[in-house]
């Protein structure tokens, strides 16, 4: 096992260098020109040829490649264009408001999608199953950003119950930090719930149908006790599979849910930085988005084991 976690934290280092040369591709061949940015529409080319030398832009690529990942293996992710602050120090200062989104977002969807699943199998094909699932689909289909308008409004604007936008630490004020931070999370469950609920009634229909469900059911075991100590615990292999990929898609919606609640994350940062051709703050971001990413599957690559004693690395 311990071996197995060594072999996945070296992989990652190739995954991020493979990342890492995408991203500095694509960037260096989208349009636009951030010296032209930076020097105004009223510079000059001799202006616009100053800012690119002192920039470093007029470097041949590899030469600009291979600088960058030197000084990324080195954990210097550069300086901002713009802001001339260390890439980060940017970073550090927005990623608080992103993992409390995140993390919000995940404790809401696993207290609700699981029951949601759970009831739909054991009502299948009756009413409640059709309505759990019809609200899976719906829910699935919906942009994020809809719905976070739709909340607003209805939240916000109607009833005045919740803010429209901002952020506040669960440092500062925690009651304060749940009435900002509930709007947005619920925003991006409500697709990740329709996702899951799907997800854990299909594992759990199948599960119950299993032979030992009936043993259990016959020694005169209460349904709750057949759900959570047989039927769950089996059914946990693609649940948690489809969490771990599920967070890409979190990822992304992290993005727009911060930038429709003005939320001063990564999201929002990584969306700034584009706007103004940013390259090494957007570098760094996708770094490390892609770097949690990569954890979170080998999280659940190794909660395997936890769930299923078959499986052995």
């Amino acid at each position: 096992m311990i071996s197995y976690i060594l072999r996945r934290i070296l992989a990652t280092v190739p995954v991020l260098l493979v990342v890492g040369l995408f991203v500095f591709s694509l960037l260096y061949l989208t349009p636009g020109d951030p010296a032209m940015v930076i020097a105004g529409d009223t510079a000059t080319p001799e202006d616009i040829a100053k800012i690119r030398a002192s920039l470093g832009l007029d470097e041949p690529f590899l030469q600009r490649l291979g600088g960058w990942l030197w000084r990324v293996a080195q954990g210097d992710f550069g300086v901002s264009i713009f802001s001339n602050l260390p890439v980060h120090v940017m970073i550090a200062q927005r990623i608080e408001p992103t993992l409390s989104l995140a993390l919000t977002t995940l404790a809401i969807t696993v207290t609700l999608a699981l029951p949601m699943g759970i009831f739909a199998a054991l009502k299948a094909s009756t009413t409640v199953d059709r309505v759990i699932m019809g609200f899976a689909v719906l829910g699935f289909s919906v942009p994020v950003f809809v719905i976070g308008y739709l909340l607003i409004l209805f939240f916000s604007v109607k009833l005045q119950w919740l803010p429209v936008q901002g952020f506040v630490s669960i440092s500062q004020d925690p009651w304060t930090f749940l009435r900002h931070i509930i709007l947005p999370s619920f925003t991006l469950a409500i697709v990740f719930i329709a996702l899951i609920a799907r997800i854990v009634r299909s594992s759990m229909l199948e599960v119950l149908s299993k032979d030992y469900i009936r043993t259990a059911k016959s020694k005169g075991l209460s349904m709750y006790s057949v759900v959570t100590s047989h039927a769950l615990k089996n059914a946990a292999v693609p649940i948690v599979t489809i969490i771990g990929v599920g967070i890409g898609a979190l990822i992304t919606g992290v993005v727009v849910t911060e930038t429709v609640f003005a939320i001063p994350g990564l999201g929002r940062l990584v969306v700034d930085a584009i706007l103004k051709r940013d390259y090494p703050v957007i570098q760094g971001v996708i770094l490390v988005f892609s770097f949690f990413y990569v954890m979170v599957n080998l999280l659940v690559d190794i909660s395997y084991t936890f769930f299923d004693p078959r499986i052995k690395y």
